[in-house]
């Protein structure tokens, strides 16, 4: 893999690796009500900037590679589905047993997502990526993350009735 292939693929990864962290940290049972909010705050606005600027950096690429189109498309449908139970973890009480079973489905979701990601869809890209294709990854990610997570939000949306 080339080295600047590696560079985005390394920073997509350690947010992926902040990401974790946060999710261990709202796990922790002792978390006030107020500590909790604050991490679940940080958590959203960390992973809604991280998710855009991936898709606007590496999906917006990927996509219109044949070998990794079905990859991609099959993340960004992820992107949204984890969007969703974030927006809807966000309209249950924070102190309940309810948000700590929606925050564990949540979870086991985004971990299989990140998971996904480096050992799949990350190998697949970096076997297609041309220089350019480098050039503009590493243009576009970091600024984009920092303008995404300063316009990230929490919004509460409740589930759907079924």
């Amino acid at each position: 893999m080339a080295r600047q292939v590696k560079d985005i693929f390394d920073a997509l990864t350690a947010d992926h690796d902040r990401h974790r962290i946060l999710l261990k940290k709202l796990e922790n049972a002792d978390a006030s009500p107020d500590e909790r909010m604050n991490l679940f705050e940080e958590f959203t606005r960390e992973l809604k900037g991280h998710a855009s600027a991936e898709e606007q950096a590496l999906y917006s690429v990927i996509l219109a590679k044949p070998d990794t189109t079905d990859k991609a498309r099959h993340s960004v449908a992820e992107h949204k589905e984890i969007e969703d139970m974030l927006n809807h973890l966000a309209t249950v009480d924070i102190a309940s047993d309810e948000w700590m079973e929606k925050f564990e489905d949540l979870r086991d979701e985004y971990i299989h997502h990140i998971d996904e990601e480096e050992e799949e869809l990350f190998p697949a890209a970096s076997d297609v990526l041309t220089e350019a294709d480098e050039v503009h990854m590493r243009s576009v990610f970091q600024r984009r993350k920092t303008i995404e997570k300063a316009q990230a939000e929490v919004t509460p949306i409740a589930e759907p009735e079924h």
